[in-house]
């Protein structure tokens, strides 16, 4: 099981969102979806908010395999690189993949700032709040009520 982030503050956000998540769900089965959030961003914070949500999907694939899949659906959707932590069309970040961690030169796993930013922790703990990070050893919901108040993250309907 994965555990991937999306987030989009370009354009149709909610559009972006759900062509994303069809098409993971192409590459693997989804098991669990979060809601959708408005988030403010966080360090280049002159932008417009953040669509985010989370989704678990079971795959067979090696993470440095998922790595690759997802830059392929952010470059199929247009994704440019352009500035870093800027506007983006889309954005995919594996955050955990099963209990593995993985520190390779395409992918680190867990996501490395995953337990600092609400608008991750928000969804993922709407979907898997007993799930365990494994290097730190606490649940999503335990990383979640550790974060310091700050970045405005609501939650919306799809």
């Amino acid at each position: 099981m994965a555990y991937l982030s999306l987030g989009s503050n370009v354009g149709d956000r909610n559009a972006r969102l759900l062509e994303a998540l069809g098409r993971l769900s192409v590459l693997a089965p989804s098991r669990a979806v979060s809601s959708f959030y408005e988030t403010e961003p966080v360090e280049v914070t002159d932008q417009p908010w953040f669509l985010n949500a989370v989704i678990a999907i079971e795959t067979e694939q090696s993470p440095e395999q998922l790595m690759a899949s997802v830059l392929q659906i952010e470059e199929a959707m247009g994704r440019q690189r352009v500035q870093k932590k800027g506007p983006r069309s889309i954005d995919i970040d594996i955050l955990l993949f099963g209990d593995q961690v993985v520190n390779s030169s395409d992918v680190t796993i867990p996501h490395p700032a995953m337990h600092e930013r609400r608008f991750v922790l928000e969804p993922l703990a709407e979907i898997a709040p007993d799930l365990r990070h494994p290097v730190l050893h606490k649940t999503t919901r335990e990383l979640l009520d550790l974060l310091p108040p700050g970045q405005a993250v609501r939650r919306i309907s799809r």
